[in-house]
């Protein structure tokens, strides 16, 4: 689809928002597609903060990182483009059991409710405008490219690129430029992170056969 979108400002909280989505959630199983029919087109940014939650704690859950994170990689693409996103079928219908899932996210939204009352308009330029609405989405694609990374089994390798895409994304639904920039911080910490992990991983390589 090539329909043009638009961020509407809401003076309602991230979490409350949220916490809505979380409970309009019924049956067994839930679905990418699911999740974005719930939300509607103008709910893109939220959406991706909501697919963020399971990762702000340690879990284990089989196929979400690669799910969520294909999910708002391609999101954050249509974000950046200001198209409606396309998502393929094994991402948008991937089935996830909602039991598993609905304990992780309430987890993240009374987390996010923790800190939502610091969530105030300011800081407007880095949230504002064709530009910076695309350089937003881009760094939230690499924030989701990052999240997909096959290190689940790594202390923090989800967490850190997933507290970058909610700050990123609530960041820029709330109009805060400083939690967008947080959130720029984040992605690099990520990335150092992971670059970290590499050099170790190649200099064990070269001792092993050295």
């Amino acid at each position: 689809m090539t329909t043009a979108i638009g961020f509407k400002d809401t003076d309602r909280k991230t979490s409350e928002l949220l916490e809505d989505i979380l409970h309009s959630i019924k049956g067994e199983h839930i679905t990418l597609r699911d999740l974005l029919a719930m939300m509607g087109e103008s709910g893109l940014l939220l959406l991706c903060a909501f697919l963020s939650l399971p990762f702000l704690f340690p879990v284990s859950i089989p196929g979400v990182s690669t799910v969520f994170g294909a999910g708002i990689v391609l999101i954050s693409a249509a974000i950046t483009l200001n198209r409606l996103p396309w998502l393929p079928s094994k991402v948008a219908d991937r089935r996830l059991e909602s039991g598993k899932l609905r304990p992780v996210l309430e987890r993240g939204v009374t987390f996010l409710r923790k800190i939502d009352r610091f969530f105030k308009p300011r800081m407007t330029s880095l949230t504002s405008g064709a530009v910076m609405n695309r350089v937003n989405g881009l760094v939230l694609m690499g924030a989701g490219i990052l999240l997909m990374a096959p290190l689940g089994l790594i202390p923090f390798s989800n967490t850190l690129p997933g507290v970058a895409i909610l700050l990123l994304a609530a960041g820029i639904s709330q109009r805060d430029g400083l939690v967008v920039l947080a959130g720029y911080v984040m992605v690099v910490l990520t990335i150092v992170y992971f670059a970290a992990l590499a050099f170790l991983a190649y200099s064990a390589g070269n001792s092993f056969f050295g």
